[in-house]
């Protein structure tokens, strides 16, 4: 009986050990996501483009407050947050017009771009309006632009960030695979055209990944948080076609922004 007693204090001991260790370490994350000053960049995955609920005063950019910029600083309430993330952004409007809260006191940076630049809303139109070969040779362009030209694309957005805000941690996002291959699609494009479109969209990551590391930024897949929720998966986090609201197909649902930008950003900061 005293044994069980002792036993019984003791377990209770550590248990209250682990919950004040647990508190405390919440507390100091809590303390240090609150000193942030971040800033969100990039293109219409970053603004929230097909999550609804657009802020009027950012017209066509079209910032969502179901972004995960957004989710994420109300989560997290920054000491700051600023957001020039925009719809059609390439890389040449992030330099121009999104770098201007930049500074040496910026201590965390999130941005999705390169997808504008490479072509993929015209892959897209072309692989839904024109045939299964000029969709391939379409793609294969796309993919040619990678090699070639959106490496120093990318280079000189990472560098112009770097030279704004030297201190900051800098989060690249990558882009989803848009179809689930042998799903629940019984019309629309074919399988290798939908496998052609998936496979640009690794190339793209892959591209974006590597120059994200030769800058010493952190690149963030999410590619993993979004499988099983593709286009023809019966639980889609992106808009399919729509020809009734064309800039939205192709993006994230706001449950795609909720479900698979955020936890992606958020494991990645």
């Amino acid at each position: 009986m005293k044994l069980s007693r002792i036993t019984a204090f003791t377990s209770s001991l550590l248990l209250g050990a682990v919950l004040a260790l647990t508190a405390g370490a919440g507390a100091a994350q809590a303390a240090e996501t609150a000193a942030l000053d971040y800033v969100a960049l990039g293109d219409s995955y970053s603004s929230g483009v097909g999550a609804g609920s657009y802020d009027g005063a950012s017209g066509s950019c079209k910032r969502s407050t179901r972004a995960f910029p957004v989710l994420w600083a109300n989560a997290n309430a920054p000491a700051s947050f600023a957001f020039t993330a925009c719809s059609g952004a390439r890389t040449g409007d992030v330099t121009s017009s999104q770098l201007g809260p930049l500074s040496a006191a910026t201590d965390l940076v999130s941005i999705s771009i390169g997808g504008n630049d490479a072509g993929f809303a015209d892959v897209m139109t072309t692989c839904v309006l024109q045939s299964e070969s000029t969709c391939i040779n379409r793609v294969n362009q796309a993919k040619s632009y990678v090699d070639t030209t959106l490496p120093g694309k990318l280079d000189s957005v990472y560098s112009a960030i770097r030279s704004k805000a030297p201190a900051a941690r800098v989060v690249v996002l990558g882009y989803p695979r848009f179809y689930k291959l042998g799903g629940s699609c019984i019309a629309g494009l074919s399988e290798k055209e939908r496998s052609a479109i998936n496979n640009a969209a690794d190339y793209l990551n892959a591209a974006t990944a590597k120059r994200a590391a030769d800058h010493g930024y952190t690149f963030a897949s999410v590619v993993p948080a979004f499988t099983g929720h593709e286009i023809c998966s019966g639980s889609a986090w992106l808009h399919s076609l729509n020809w009734l609201n064309i800039g939205e197909s192709y993006h994230p649902t706001a449950s795609g922004q909720s479900g698979g930008y955020l936890p992606t950003f958020r494991n990645a900061v």
